[in-house]
């Protein structure tokens, strides 16, 4: 068996200028990448949408590195893994421990999985969202939080919503800038 060297690919195939983990040549992938290069810039809050190994969380994690907020770390939550009883903690902190969102303050938090949260968790997502403020659990101490929400989901969030099984004004909260990625067969 004799190996052969896989042959080198250079930058300017596989990546658009700026962009260290994206790589594609389809006109959808270096469409995407221009447009993730404005939107990196702003504080909306955005919403990745595609297939299962799409790659949203590199998606996620670009557009983080490329934001204003990339010097610092960017915080992950897998909706789909964390349990009803463990989302408040682990996003609201507890008395003398910080969650998620305090921890994030200032920098991006990337809530992947989102379309498995419940409607009840839902409530809870949205008031932080629009109050920017969060309560530790045990406490009565409002702490702002200044984040950019980030979230990705495999599921159509548009018919969960018209089925009742995601709140409309959450859906259009996260959805201020919505992107696709593109099947990988394509």
């Amino acid at each position: 068996y004799r190996s052969r060297k896989a042959p080198e690919r250079t930058a300017k195939v596989d990546r658009a200028e700026g962009f260290e983990m994206l790589v594609g040549r389809s006109p959808a992938m270096l469409q995407l990448m221009k447009v993730v290069s404005k939107v990196a810039r702003t504080d909306a809050n955005i919403l990745i949408t595609g297939e299962n190994g799409t790659g949203k969380e590199i998606l996620a994690r670009e557009i983080h590195r490329l934001s204003p907020r990339g010097a610092r770390p960017m915080l992950n939550v897998d909706m789909g893994a964390i349990s009803e009883s463990l989302f408040e903690s682990e996003l609201f902190g507890f008395e003398r421990r910080p969650g998620k969102f305090e921890a994030a303050n200032g920098s991006s938090l990337f809530m992947d999985e989102l379309g498995n949260l419940p409607l009840p968790l839902q409530t809870k997502l949205l008031t932080v969202l629009q109050s920017r403020n969060v309560t530790r659990l045990g406490s009565n101490k409002v702490i702002p939080v200044d984040i950019r929400l980030i979230s990705a989901t495999n599921k159509d969030i548009p018919e969960m919503v018209k089925q009742g099984m995601f709140r409309e004004d959450l859906f259009y909260r996260i959805n201020t800038i919505h992107l696709e990625l593109p099947p990988l067969r394509e």
